[in-house]
């Protein structure tokens, strides 16, 4: 099949854009080439260029379709239209019956026509997030669009990109690329993928993002090794140092030894902000001397006045660093409180003072609930001050300079003031955790970080912000997330329900007229477990399925229900129960639509064989049975109790008529079943169980 290659070189592209971009035209690409069965598809994306490459067909076959159009008796008007439409002629048309009929005879293409009529409408709409215009034209591209390539099989496929009176910047395709802007400037022509590739690589250029990432991380970790170090692992960055070169060069710089006293968390985080340089680890884990960072050149002098260039840099990054280090301390942070007063958490929500308060009283909540559990993880009093100064490092120079450091710097603050190690941790682990390998809060940490997202979820969920599947500004998902994780992770005992109803009725002042309900907020956090549950390929149907009969706000014992259900159905009475309550729920949901419901208790009277009478007697004996084990919560022994239906209902199923020709009997066959039905539905909805 010929091969197809499309090149699209411009000015500097956003590391940030990169890929979604040429995910976005290798999926264009494809849905406008589709006549063509586009296939190998190959993408590729830098600095200055995205592309992609395929196979596709020589050409489309010539096709021959038929239309049916309006009736014979139809207003002129609508025979035109019909017309219009498929840009036919009258003297197309054929009647049959009462219709007109057009018959369609689409010719043949070669695949350069197809792809020279699809191509330009494709780019002029390119979708980027944010684009540009240049010059007179109404074309938009990230940032000017220079040259196109597009070659199939080597030859150029011709088309341009001007639109009517528009001359779309006079761009043509052709087979002219560049390579490096410095080591290697100037157009250079090309024949194909192979030769692109080739040539490019002549001329300084890696053209795939993945081969770039690997002589990033590689190169980057053997300097470091070769010093006896270790690089700070960060995926994200190194994905965006992929993005800004072409032709990477590794090399590493050193830090002044002034420095080496700030916190490291601020070292990472400004080499990686303003600078996009990889923090290096001593063995023991401190932070070493030393920098690495990706030229994009290779200089004559071996990179030795890049190096010496980026060293200045970063001096003067790291003393304006600690200048705020310095700053900041000569004010105690609980002295900063007063001053939350004045930063804005939420224009509809209040102050960051506003924000500490509801903190306080709601992370002693958590603390009064776990106590009364019997759960002691901290006192009432020390939830209450790391709840007061969580927030104290906002109104703090260093984290006004790096929003990213908040709550770091409030353990580092509170550190130097003398507060308790446990207390300034709690500070600094308040925020967390942000993700699945994020380290679980610890101490009176715990109760202000569930306090943190209860409050986030009720306020904006009060005002009616919420989530949507494009987008989550307020990052509840993750808050909801966070808090799951805390619970299930230290296996708190806690009412949820009852802790999102005082948060709501904290944010009453704000809030008046809320749109949203603590049960809201609930069904949200559980639909976030199931979500996650889901994810990992979990039993997420049992978790439905528990809490369609519970809705217990309990996720402990949530927790617990779901393993009991999960080991049941593994078993063989689980597994032969399921398949028995499947099928008594088949019937009845067909029979219910005929005169259902058949909820009333079955008729000893009406039983006519022994198998309706034992499971009759069974069913009496099994729910008596989960009356008990279920009022001491031995939910295990609940199910396992149920096992003892096994032999009656398969005795019943096999010997038993339910749709009998008696109407009265037939009813009260129907009624036994729902009364299985029901039974098992005591300890969870089988209905959603999947498989």
């Amino acid at each position: 099949m010929p091969e197809l290659l499309l090149e699209l070189f411009s000015e500097e592209i956003p590391a940030r854009m990169q890929a979604r971009a040429v995910d976005d035209l290798a999926r264009l690409v494809a849905e406008a080439l589709a006549p063509l069965s586009p296939g190998d598809m190959r993408a590729f994306h830098g600095p200055r260029r995205i592309a992609v490459a395929a196979t596709v067909a020589a050409g489309v076959p010539e096709s021959r379709s038929v239309e049916r159009g309006p009736r014979n008796t139809a207003p002129e008007q609508a025979l035109a239209g019909f017309l219009r439409k498929h840009g036919a002629t009258r003297d197309q048309l054929m009647r049959e019956g009462d219709h007109w009929l057009l018959q369609k005879v689409t010719p043949a293409r070669d695949a350069a026509l197809v792809i020279s009529a699809a191509l330009p409408p494709l780019l002029r709409r390119f979708p980027w997030p944010k684009s540009m215009r240049w010059g007179t034209s109404s074309l938009t591209w990230v940032r000017p669009l220079r040259r196109i390539v597009c070659l199939l099989d080597g030859d150029v496929v011709r088309f341009d990109l001007r639109e009517g009176t528009d001359d779309g910047h006079g761009l043509r395709s052709g087979n002219e690329t560049e390579g490096h802007r410095f080591l290697a400037p100037g157009p250079v022509a090309v024949f194909g993928l192979g030769d692109w590739e080739t040539k490019l690589g002549e001329r300084y250029v890696i053209v795939d993002a993945a081969e770039r990432r690997r002589i990033i991380m590689g190169g980057v970790a053997a300097l470091a090794g070769a010093r006896r170090l270790r690089v700070v692992e960060d995926a994200a960055l190194l994905d965006e140092v992929a993005g800004l070169v072409e032709w990477p060069v590794p090399l590493v710089g050193r830090i002044d030894a002034a420095f080496m006293d700030l916190p490291p968390e601020v070292m990472q985080v400004s080499m990686r902000v303003h600078q996009r340089y990889f923090a290096l680890r001593n063995p023991d884990g401190s932070p070493a001397p030393f920098f690495a960072f990706v030229a994009n050149i290779e200089a004559p002098d071996g990179g030795a006045s890049i190096i010496a260039g980026n060293e200045r840099v970063l001096r003067a990054r790291f003393a304006d660093a600690q200048h705020f280090w310095d700053q900041d301390r000569r004010v105690r942070l609980e002295s900063r409180v007063p001053a939350l007063d004045g930063i804005v958490f939420h224009a509809k929500l209040g102050s960051q003072g506003d924000r500490v308060r509801r903190l306080e009283r709601l992370s002693v909540s958590v603390v009064t609930q776990l106590d009364a559990h019997g759960i002691s993880i901290t006192d009432p009093g020390s939830a209450e001050l790391a709840a007061r100064l969580a927030k104290a490092d906002l109104t703090t120079g260093m984290v006004g300079e790096f929003p990213e450091l908040q709550g770091i710097m409030g353990y580092y603050y509170a550190r130097h003031d003398g507060i308790a190690e446990h207390i300034a941790q709690a500070i600094r682990d308040h925020y967390g955790p942000k993700s699945e390998s994020d380290p679980l809060p610890y101490g009176p940490g715990i109760p202000v970080a569930l306090a943190d997202k209860l409050d986030l979820l009720a306020g904006f969920f009060a005002l009616g912000e919420k989530p949507t599947g494009s987008g989550d500004p307020y990052a509840l998902r993750r808050a909801a997330l966070g808090i799951i994780r805390i619970i299930l992770g230290h296996g708190l005992q806690l009412s949820l329900k009852e802790l999102l109803r005082e948060a709501f009725a904290f944010h009453r002042d704000k809030v008046p007229d809320a749109v949203a309900t603590p049960d809201d907020v609930f069904s949200f956090i559980v639909e976030r477990w199931r979500a996650q549950v889901r994810s990992r390929g979990e039993r997420h149907d049992v978790l439905r399925a528990v809490f369609a009969i519970w809705q217990d706000d309990n996720l402990i014992r949530l927790r617990h229900r779901i393993y009991d259900v999960t080991r049941f159905l593994i078993t063989e009475d689980g597994t032969s129960l399921l398949t028995a309550y499947r099928r008594a729920a088949n019937i009845l949901r067909i029979e219910d639509k005929k005169d259902g419901p058949h909820t009333d208790e079955p008729e000893q009277r009406r039983f006519e064989i022994d198998e309706e009478f034992n499971l009759s007697r069974m069913l009496h004996q099994v729910n008596q049975s989960v009356d008990v084990l279920l009022g001491t919560d031995a939910f295990f022994s609940a199910m396992l109790s149920m096992a003892a239906l096994r032999a009656p209902v398969d005795a019943f199923f096999e010997h038993v008529t339910v749709n009998a020709p008696e109407p009265e009997l037939r009813r009260n066959r129907l009624r036994l079943l729902a009364r299985l039905r029901d039974t098992m539905n005591r300890v969870a909805d089988f209905s959603k169980i999947e498989g």
